[in-house]
């Protein structure tokens, strides 16, 4: 039987970081294109769902529940990026590497529209989420 464990695999170190490819939509994002139009373009964007979200948030005239929504969107449109990139649940998903700051500003944006909306419990648990996935991206953002 052979071993299945890799020469000098620390054990203790805990599962690898996930390192999200390049988000399609963070050109034309980059290049000032409305954030509606680079999700009718890119729905599956993280990147531009958290964008729609933040905005959300800072604009007080846009109701708390639509910040919430685009939030939302953005976070399981991460999920399901996270999970074709090998990431099983649990492990680091660092702020420095700039496509996975997607996933972690809707995640941020979710922690807050959750408190805005009264959903406490989902706001403790997505900021312990965002907190374990990247104590820098928590710093940042939060």
């Amino acid at each position: 039987m052979t071993n299945p464990m890799r020469p000098g695999q620390d054990l203790m170190a805990g599962p690898p970081a996930t390192h999200l490819p390049e988000d399609p939509a963070a050109a034309d994002l980059a290049a000032g294109t409305d954030a509606h139009a680079v999700v009718r373009s890119h729905p599956e964007s993280p990147l531009a769902w958290a964008t729609l979200a933040e905005a959300a948030l800072a604009d007080e005239s846009v109701d708390d529940v639509t910040a919430y929504a685009y939030a939302r969107v953005g976070y399981h449109r991460s999920l399901d990026q996270l999970r074709r990139n090998g990431w099983k649940g649990t492990g680091p998903v660092p702020w420095s590497h700039v496509p996975n700051q997607g996933f972690l500003r809707a995640l941020a944006a979710l922690t807050k529209a959750a408190g805005r909306i009264g959903e406490s419990a989902e706001e403790v648990r997505c900021g312990e989420f965002l907190r374990d996935s990247s104590p820098e991206a928590y710093d940042a953002l939060m």
